[in-house]
């Protein structure tokens, strides 16, 4: 089969490598019919995460066909279309006990295209396919569902729920990328009073507009003081920081009010500096995670009875066998108004729509 490989920072290619096979009879190999590009794939080609060895397959994101399944597989069986969640989850120890699978200590976590080989290949191994792999309703698009693997999950936990928006906030979002926008989408959730966008792209921008910021501004055209003028000086509830560099999340504790939250959920690459001699007393709340997809069986329900937009966040569709061109796409995305790039996931689209 053939797979997208990670052969260090900035080289990679689309080649051919081994078949997955069974290790454990929790796993299960999965066909991929449908798979997305991350922002994080692009910082694991830039060198950000030093912990991904060249030679992995990348890729955390798929939607696909289950076509083989260990003997102590419960919840799905073979033939099965199901949602890859892009964390892994053992179920047993200490913090999935607690649902946070993000810091599974048995195997689990980030491993897809991290740690293991990932989704963006023709067939995948899922461990821990009882809580890593989700079944997948008629009526939900294979296009739809793949935004459900990491984007949405991570901006409504990460962001929205760390950063506890309530009726009536004022949410600002740093980053109107794919996450930052499902951001903003999740956050309109809780009726919060207004959204402001922040972004260098006017598309980008644009596209947070149509998905319900009320507010957009310019990274360069101080963004902080145009909260400060819709509040009366006073700052965001909630600052969401959905991009991941030292200037980035500075700006965001620059935006907040005292008392107020900053969530980060971009992924780092750079030490940040945090201005504690302005902040320490500001009874400021700052929180960081990796997300855990808890809320993914929700976020599926809300998905097939239309209450999230995630048709309006796909801008490119590929071929499997275009990565490379996707991942050119995606990583000009100022260029090329690309907010989420899928590739694959024709064929269940044409059954859906003939029944």
């Amino acid at each position: 089969m053939k797979g997208f490989v990670f052969h260090g920072p900035g080289q990679s290619a689309w080649e051919e490598v081994p078949d997955p096979a069974l290790k454990e009879p929790t796993d299960v190999i999965v066909r991929v019919d449908a798979v997305s590009i991350c922002g994080t794939d692009l910082h694991i080609l830039k060198g950000d995460v030093p912990e991904v060895q060249p030679g992995t397959v990348l890729g955390h994101e798929a939607v696909g066909e289950i076509v083989e399944a260990g003997d102590d597989v419960r919840s799905v069986r073979p033939g099965e279309r199901v949602l890859i969640s892009c964390i892994s989850a053992c179920g047993r120890c200490h913090y999935c006990r607690e649902g946070v699978y993000g810091q599974c200590r048995d195997g689990g976590g980030w491993i897809l295209g991290h740690l293991t080989d990932g989704t963006q290949a023709e067939y995948v191994r899922v461990p821990y396919a009882d809580l890593s792999v989700h079944p997948l309703p008629a009526t939900v698009d294979n296009r739809d569902a793949v935004l459900l693997a990491d984007i949405f999950p991570t901006a409504y936990e990460v962001g929205v729920l760390n950063g506890r928006v309530c009726p009536g906030d004022t949410v600002a979002v740093v980053g109107a990328g794919p996450v930052g926008l499902a951001a903003i989408a999740t956050a309109r959730l809780f009726a919060p009073e207004r959204i402001i966008a922040v972004d260098l792209a006017p598309a980008r921008l644009e596209a947070a507009r149509r998905l319900g910021a009320n507010a957009v501004a310019d990274v360069e055209e101080a963004p902080a003081q145009l909260v400060a003028d819709l509040t009366d000086g006073l700052g965001a509830d909630v600052v969401i920081e959905a991009v991941g560099t030292p200037e980035s999340f500075e700006l965001c504790t620059e935006m907040v009010r005292p008392g107020g939250h900053v969530a980060n959920v971009g992924v780092h690459g750079r030490p940040a500096t945090l201005h504690l001699e302005d902040l320490w007393n500001k009874n400021v709340t700052i929180t960081t995670g990796l997300v855990d997809t808890r809320s993914t069986p929700t976020l599926l329900r809300m998905t097939a009875a239309g209450r999230l937009p995630t048709e309006r966040m796909v801008t490119h569709t590929f071929p499997l066998d275009r990565m490379e061109e996707a991942y050119d796409v995606f990583g000009r995305a100022a260029e090329t108004g690309a907010l989420k790039v899928v590739l694959g996931g024709e064929q269940h689209e044409v059954a859906v729509r003939a029944a």
